[in-house]
């Protein structure tokens, strides 16, 4: 099991009485290794089993929060269990989007297709409310600048999209919804007294920047963050699951 940091390991042992207690987690890069496929982004082995034990403790709540909408984060992850899940970046907290906004993210990902074909390895991808670039495979990396750079100058410059950039990846929402908001209304919903939240991305900076201590952010990886605590990669996420699960079983 990956060492942690001392500082982190008492902030979490300082979780475990607490309850309602809510866990919330980014899933890609945190939960699941980043694949160029996101399709095959499968959890990494034991953590469902993790996930599992701590969500049948009694007033523990385990989120996951994604940037994937609900359906596809159910069906690639194939975690199944009490979790809530939040998906679209927040946007789908209660259910599906419809009407104008999906009609607003028909458009928008119609206007995007010529862009990204034009550039090989390039990928479009539609979710329930935003439609994504990504560029992970584009073989030259100008290339894929440059083309992150077309978008976010051409479509997405419309003011009443949110762009969430992240890695190798550029986002255009149509609601304004973020994880922060969605990892407050949450936590007001369930009354909760201590919260803790993993994320790896840019997007999850939102949830950090939102949950002040005593809450518990883990930035998973390397970059600026506004997390209180910082894990090296996907072992030092285990290990702040094991060490919760261990503690909680007791």
């Amino acid at each position: 099991m990956a060492a942690l940091d001392p500082a982190l390991g008492r902030a979490l042992d300082a979780l475990l009485p607490q309850r309602p207690l809510l866990l919330a987690s980014d899933y890609d890069g945190v939960l699941a290794r980043l694949r160029d496929d996101p399709a095959a982004a499968v959890p990494e082995p034991g953590i469902g089993e993790l996930l599992s034990r701590l969500a049948t403790v009694s007033g523990v709540t385990v989120a996951l929060v994604s940037g994937r909408g609900v359906d596809d984060l159910r069906t690639t992850s194939g975690l199944s269990g009490p979790y809530r899940w939040v998906g679209s970046h927040g946007a789908e907290f209660g259910g599906p989007i419809v009407g104008e906004p999906a009609a607003r993210r028909d458009a928008l990902a119609a206007a995007l297709v010529p862009m990204v074909d034009a550039v090989p390895g390039a990928r479009l991808e539609v979710k329930p409310a935003s439609v994504a670039v990504h560029v992970r495979t584009v073989a030259h990396p100008a290339a894929a600048e440059r083309l992150l750079a077309d978008v976010a100058a051409g479509p997405g410059a419309d003011p009443a999209l949110t762009a969430k950039p992240g890695k190798a990846v550029l986002e255009l929402a149509v609601t304004d919804a973020d994880k922060g908001s969605a990892v407050t209304r949450l936590a007001a919903e369930l009354d909760a007294a201590a919260v803790l939240y993993l994320g790896d991305d840019v997007t999850d900076e939102d949830a950090f920047g939102a949950l002040a201590p005593p809450a518990v952010t883990v930035k998973v990886g390397d970059g600026e963050t506004a997390a209180r605590f910082r894990v090296a990669d996907l072992a030092g996420v285990r290990a702040v699951l094991e060490r919760l699960a261990d503690g909680l079983s007791r």
